[in-house]
């Protein structure tokens, strides 16, 4: 079992030589992991007004239409976005931060995701990671939040093995986190007095903790990445740990 004081200190231990490197990707990171909040829809039951009913809706009709369609552009090309460049920078940042728990720290690693024999895998593998969590959100708020957590260690296994398999990759961080996502939810938990003095802070505080926060969920994936390979649930071979990738 692991302890989140001990991965707290070894996240420390690492940031005390690249703060500045992993703050800088750890903004990337916020950028382009959509980690915004879904916007709010307030639908008020106003006073009944006649004046409605002298609205003449042809008029306007086609300002409503061309705002509609704008609204769709806007929704594909955001979503497109996200998935073709937000997905790859994301497992980038991670594999930036699990390789400097392992003492390797370099900013090339951002592009990692960026390689014709990388790119589509990953692609893939997070697209469907963001469609069962989007599926299981569908139902109720609470199963999403446990799905998520069963899915968190996705970009980690990716920035790994890319090519290990969309299928593979989620049903692999499903084991990893089995009897585990509490824990990991009260480790977050850890992180609320960080970041209530960052909101302090105008605000801008918040970005200082994400380094923080990003260093020590790659410790916890290097903890739960070798309880894997005790219990014979992957090996160094699938996530291949035993040869080095070429950029």
């Amino acid at each position: 079992m692991w302890d989140r004081k001990k991965l707290k200190r070894r996240a420390k231990d690492v940031l005390r030589t690249s703060y500045w490197k992993a703050f800088l990707v750890s903004i990337i990171l916020a950028i382009f992991s959509g980690g915004g909040g879904a916007p709010s829809f307030n639908f008020n039951g106003g006073s009944s007004d006649s004046s409605g009913a002298d609205m003449d809706w042809g008029s306007i009709s086609p300002f409503l239409a061309i705002l509609i369609v704008v609204m769709i552009f806007i929704f594909l090309f955001a979503l497109a976005f996200r998935i073709f460049l937000g997905f790859p920078l994301e497992v980038g940042s991670i594999r930036y931060f699990k390789q400097s728990a392992e003492h390797e720290v370099n900013l090339n690693n951002l592009g990692f995701a960026f390689n014709k024999r990388r790119y589509l895998d990953i692609v893939k593998a997070m697209f469907w990671r963001g469609f069962l969590n989007f599926l299981w959100f569908l139902l109720l708020i609470i199963p999403g939040i446990v799905k998520s957590y069963a899915y968190s260690m996705v970009p980690f296994i990716l920035a790994d093995n890319p090519n290990i398999g969309y299928r593979r990759a989620v049903d692999l961080s499903n084991q990893m986190t089995r009897r585990q996502k509490f824990r990991i939810f009260v480790l977050d938990l850890s992180f609320i007095g960080w970041i209530l003095l960052g909101i302090l802070a105008i605000f801008i505080g918040v970005l200082f903790v994400l380094p923080y926060i990003n260093a020590t969920k790659a410790e916890l994936y290097l903890t739960l990445r070798q309880q894997a390979l005790e219990n014979g649930l992957t090996t160094e071979e699938e996530l291949r740990l035993t040869q080095t990738p070429v950029f």
